[in-house]
């Protein structure tokens, strides 16, 4: 029987799905056992502590959450360790780590198709998920001639997470530029955004548009409006733990081998229910197509919708949009047709007809343009049936 010792925190919505995926492994291929030894015993003991009881336990493997190791300790064990990285990523040890820097990406592209010119980034920078995040994001807020701002006042952020000073926050709040795009860091800081524009009678979508990161449905649903987020391949990641440690274990594979958990989708509510274009009618136009993309949607029939011309209605749109009308409606429904995948078992044809897609084929290749892999690879990626 294998057995895993566990250092981290499960109080997260992140950390419970990753152990999620483990424990999923573990019924498949097991029989294993976990130890999930309290954060403090390694705050009081140390690594050497650490050592010790891993040794009477026998432990095979461990899956730690550490924002300092001493790795020439912990190498005394001579097991397989998975760490997953907060401060960096650590060098000749496997790390569980995170495409970072696509997700800041994902997050500006998704602002930039509601119209936005105006972006703000809050939260810390001094760990890589934090620091890459805002550099995806930044890079592709600037690429496409975006205005961006950031809280300054960084100093002790993370230390001081349950004390933050929502009179600077909201002085730096008031002081943006509105409408404006907020990606913060993760879901707990985008829910202290929520809590400083309530109390300082911020609107929220109206005048900031706000989005975070985890998904993590308690904070979403406590934060007033609810949160939009960006939910993570969490429990497939921890799945693919499971797989790489039994790998290690048995010999098959040796370390250093890093599991990077990618971005899957972003998961809309109130938070970020606000289109930001100066133009009434191409707000009209976006809602219009946000409710009918399922349906054929030719820009000849578009211009019925608003007292535009088909000249004067494409230059409008892309000025506000910085995309065609083609590529912004193909965009919308790669978007609802990603969920579908996720979300449904239905084949994959009809899933494409059921968000416009008339002609399978034309729509598998503009999916792979798009996300990279076909749509049946992203399905077997996305729904892996784990037991």
């Amino acid at each position: 029987m294998i057995k895993i010792l566990l250092l981290t925190d499960f109080s997260s919505g992140y950390s419970r799905q990753l152990l999620q995926g483990v424990v999923e492994y573990s019924k498949e291929f097991g029989p294993w056992v976990f130890y999930r030894m309290p954060i403090y015993y390694r705050e009081l003991y140390g690594d050497r502590g650490v050592v010790s009881w891993a040794k009477k336990w026998r432990a095979d493997a461990i899956i730690a959450q550490l924002g300092s190791i001493d790795m020439e300790v912990l190498n005394q064990l001579d097991i397989p360790i998975i760490v997953q990285n907060y401060k960096d990523r650590y060098r000749n040890i496997s790390n569980l780590t995170g495409d970072y820097y696509c997700t800041g990406v994902m997050a500006a592209e998704f602002f930039q198709k509601k119209g936005f010119k105006n972006f703000a980034y809050y939260g810390p920078t001094d760990t890589v998920w934090m620091r890459e995040r805002w550099e995806g994001f930044k890079r592709k807020v600037i690429e496409n001639k975006g205005n961006i701002y950031v809280y300054e006042e960084q100093t002790g952020m993370e230390q001081e997470k349950w004390s933050f000073n929502a009179e600077a926050v909201s002085a730096w709040l008031l002081d943006l530029p509105k409408p404006v795009a907020l990606f913060a860091c993760d879901d707990y800081y985008a829910l202290q955004i929520t809590e400083v524009c309530k109390m300082y009678n911020i609107d929220v979508p109206d005048d900031i548009s706000i989005l975070g990161v985890d998904n993590d449905e308690l904070l979403c649903s406590i934060s007033d409006p609810n949160l939009s987020s960006i939910e993570l391949d969490v429990i497939n990641g921890g799945f693919e733990v499971g797989k790489l440690l039994h790998m290690f274990i048995s010999g098959k594979m040796k370390p250093p081998v890093d599991v990077t958990v990618k971005p899957v989708r972003i998961v809309e509510r109130k938070s970020t229910k606000k289109y930001a274009v100066n133009s009434k009618f191409i707000e009209k136009l976006l809602v219009y197509i946000e409710k009918h993309y399922m349906n054929p949607l030719a820009v000849d029939d578009l211009v019925h919708v608003v007292p535009y011309s088909r000249r004067i209605l494409e230059k409008k749109f892309k000025e506000e949009t910085r995309m065609t009308i083609y590529q912004y409606i193909q965009r919308i429904r790669v978007d609802k047709f990603s969920e579908l995948l996720i979300t449904s078992d239905i084949p994959l044809s009809e899933a494409a007809a059921c968000v416009g897609f008339n002609d399978y084929k034309n729509v598998s290749r503009i999916f792979t343009k798009e996300k990279g892999m076909t749509p049946y690879q992203f399905r077997k990626i996305q729904q892996r049936k784990v037991l």
